[in-house]
Parts: C-alpha cells; structure tokens; sequence
C-alpha cells in the first residue's frame, strides 16, 4: 500500500517549521529520518494533509555546550551518535544505545527526536533518556519553548506531552563524566527487532544520579526509584534476586508471570553491567 494523496514541504529553519504546523495549518505532521512516520503513511495509519520536512533545519542538526547540559539537536541522527560524530557525544553509554538501535539503514536516518515524538513502548532512547533523567526542549509557534523531563514526555503507547503545533527542537542531556556508571540492556527475538523487555540503569554519585528504568511495557518506561536508592545506598549487594523480582512485580502489577521473568532477567543483566557482578 502507497501513502494517500499529501503536499510536501520543505523548511529550511525552526520558525518556517513552525508556521506551517500552526493553527492555521489542518492536518500537517513534521517528519525528519520518516523512519517511523513513513511506514505510517505508507499503511495509511497516518494521513496528513501537508508533511513538513524538518530534516535539514541547521538549529536541529547541531550540537552545543549550553551550561550544564548538551543540547543535542531533535534532527541529530542515530547513525551520528553511534559514529561518534559529535566531539560532545563520544561517550560509551550514548554510543552503546544508538548502535543498538534496529538496523544500520535505519540508524542513517532515523533521528533522537523522532524517536522520542514517536513513543512507541518499545524503543531505545527513551528509556535511555529517562534513565538520565535528561530533558526535553519543545518548540512551539511564536518562539514559545518549554523544556519537560523526559521521563515524565511520554504518557502511553504513541502518545506525549506535545501540544498541536509543538515540534521537538533539542535533547538536554547531562554531562557525562567518567564516575557515570551505567549499564543497558534489551531483550529481542533477533538483533533488530523490536524489543520484549529492556532496562537501563545510571548511577553517579557525583551529582546525586540513581536511576533504573524498565522499557518494553503497554506504556511509557516505568522508574524503579526504590531499587535504585538501595542500590545507591550499598552497591551491588542491593541487587539481590529477591529485591529484583519484587521491584519489577511493583512496576507490572499485571503481567504474566513470563513476561516478569523477562523484566526480572534484563534487569538483571543491564545490572551487572553497570556493576559488573552477578547476583545470582
């Protein structure tokens, strides 16, 4: 099946972006990598009117040094974060996460800022994101911007905080040092495919980071607060199987017993990576 019938256009900067997917504008969607979206169309899932490329606007492409945090551009693509691209973003943990992404076709041309607009449940930068406890910066019409935790962006499955006429314009990432402990781990049928169960983890005493997110649920990642601070508090010896399988039970309440045993394992396993020890 082909896309139905739409007017394509091209903006060359964040404000023509944003006039066109104003409220005058009916029925017009921002695409950047069409990673998602464009399967969308093609499915007639999605049927815009007008489809706004956002691609090649210079402010989305680019990467900063803005105080304490990196601002990583929402049109920065996977494939640049896995390469190493940007000086700022040469950093095991943000390079494991975008190399891992589907496919290298699809890292060429899919964006961080997709990704993240996309929300679907299963993918890989918002749980990495959320276990960062990064930031969000939205764009809207008249120069209005507003910057959301990305833990709190996504609400469910495909849906997010973004109001009509709102694009992604940036990711606000901490300042990853060397005392950043991190570990990221996916389930999948095969490399590629979408995941059944995924976690992340961050911890950096340094500036107060103790974080754990499960990924792959019905909805938005789920934070594991209290393992996390008991983690924090003793090591790894926090990280007990007992102390995993209750936390992931807390976190879906309603799962099969397979699917927390699933949870329970990539925990486990994104963990030990972080730690480098087993508990079991």
């Amino acid at each position: 099946m082909k896309a139905a019938a739409f007017e394509y256009v091209m903006a060359h900067s964040l404000p023509e972006a944003l006039a066109a997917l104003g409220p005058q504008a009916s029925g017009a969607k921002p695409i950047a990598g069409s990673q998602s979206m464009g399967p969308m169309l093609n499915l007639r899932l999605a049927r815009p009117s007008q489809v706004i490329d956002v691609s090649r606007i210079a402010e989305l492409r680019s990467v900063s040094e803005t105080g304490e945090a990196i601002r990583v551009g929402a049109a920065v693509t996977h494939a640049e974060i896995e390469d190493g691209l940007h000086p700022l973003l040469r950093h095991a943990y943000l390079q494991f996460v975008a190399g891992g992404i589907a496919y290298r076709a699809i890292r060429n041309r899919g964006t961080i800022g997709g990704s993240l607009a996309h929300a679907d449940p299963a993918a890989d930068w918002p749980l990495a994101l959320s276990a960062l406890d990064a930031r969000i910066e939205l764009a809207g019409v008249g120069g209005k911007t507003r910057v959301v935790r990305a833990a709190d962006f996504m609400l469910g499955a495909f849906t997010t905080l973004l109001e009509e006429g709102e694009i992604i314009s940036a990711v606000l990432l901490p300042k990853l040092g060397p005392s950043l402990r991190w570990g990221y781990y996916k389930l999948c049928r095969k490399t590629g495919e979408f995941a059944h169960a995924s976690a992340a983890a961050a911890f950096d005493a340094r500036v107060g980071l103790a974080r754990i997110v499960l990924g792959a649920l019905d909805g938005p990642p789920v934070s594991l607060d209290e393992l996390a601070q008991r983690i924090a508090r003793h090591g790894a010896d926090g990280a007990g199987p007992e102390a995993l399988a209750k936390a992931v039970a807390g976190a879906m309440p309603n799962a099969d017993e397979i699917d927390r045993q699933m949870h329970t394992a990539t925990l486990e396993r994104c963990l030990q990576q972080a730690f480098g020890v087993s508990k079991r």
